[in-house]
């Protein structure tokens, strides 16, 4: 993904809620939700059924095949894993394959269920080839252990896809898996390879065409856990999924203080002209490095995305 602070101004690299009086604030002096008010939106909020901790025995079992570099045996032995759970789950499953160089095999992955507009929730399965971001030169050209960058995302949608009231949605939910993101700024490779393919194909994909909205879950389980609205991302469907956070007691990790604009797997959808956003945690310290591990991660952290996401969902998904 593509870092653009000024800090990293020359690099190309992945890359900010209030309280509800903040956001009243904002809407009398910018108008950001002035046409519905979704910060004062009350939601019959039940106990969401999301696991955390089955969330962080998601990201073990994905640590268990070592890095997942895009077009390796661990990545397609954890691509069929991934598909093995999915269908023991009762979602029907589509395999993408595509090649991001003439010699490596790739595959997104979307599963699918329910009926009615579409909502595509993704992450990248796939783990970065280099450590270039270490601060030790020797880890440089050691793989990324992926724990959080990537790991954590897919264990958020697996563990929707087991929980998930899909019937009380009033939609067709797309859980989408992107291979071939993290491997820009590598000669021959390119960012989010995959989520350019899956949207360039979209009208192969059956179900899961013309979405209402996409959501990217990416590096949410570090567990100094700050989740900023991200610039390019659509700011009123930021600001209804945010909402939901505040209204369970999330409020003080789901923030609207912009974070850093990055390019990540929403990108190709908002080119297209589709309503995305991506729930991310750029201020993660051990990004890029061997120190991605699963030490670095809380189960607080997942419960607050899995339990907003769950709720949202079952209430319709409100949002622009």
């Amino acid at each position: 993904m593509f870092l653009t602070n000024w800090r990293r101004l020359m690099n190309t690299s992945k890359t900010f809620r209030t309280e509800i009086t903040l956001l009243v604030a904002l809407a009398a002096s910018a108008g950001f939700f002035g046409y519905l008010g979704y910060g004062l939106l009350e939601l019959p909020v039940s106990p969401a059924s999301f696991s955390a901790e089955q969330a962080m025995a998601y990201v073990e079992e994905q640590m268990a095949f070592g890095p997942r570099i895009t077009g390796t045996d661990a990545h397609r032995e954890m691509g069929d894993w991934m598909v093995h759970e999915l269908t023991s789950n009762g979602w029907d499953v589509l395999i993408q394959p595509f090649r991001p160089l003439p010699q490596v095999e790739a595959r997104n992955f979307v599963a699918f269920k329910g009926s009615g507009p579409v909502i595509i929730l993704g992450a990248h399965y796939d783990t970065r080839i280099y450590s270039d971001e270490d601060p030790d030169p020797a880890n440089r050209e050691k793989p990324v252990p992926g724990a959080n960058d990537g790991a954590s995302g897919v264990a958020v949608l697996l563990e929707l896809a087991r929980t998930l009231d899909v019937d009380s949605t009033d939609h067709t939910i797309c859980l989408a898996f992107f291979d071939a993101e993290d491997n820009g700024r590598i000669p021959g490779w390119d960012w989010i390879l995959g989520s350019r393919h899956f949207v360039e194909n979209l009208e192969s994909l059956g179900e899961c065409q013309s979405p209402r909205y996409t959501v990217i879950v990416d590096m949410i389980g570090d567990a100094d856990q700050q989740l900023l609205w991200e610039p390019n991302s659509d700011r009123r469907l930021t600001e209804a999924i945010w909402s939901v956070a505040d209204q369970l007691g999330y409020g003080e990790w789901f923030r609207l203080a912009p974070g850093t604009p990055i390019i990540d797997d929403h990108t190709p959808f908002i080119e297209a002209g589709y309503t995305a956003i991506d729930i991310i945690d750029f201020t993660y310290p051990y990004w890029h490095t061997v120190e991605d591990t699963i030490d670095k991660l809380g189960e607080e952290s997942f419960e607050r995305v899995g339990a907003t996401l769950e709720v949202w969902l079952e209430n319709g998904a409100p949002g622009p």
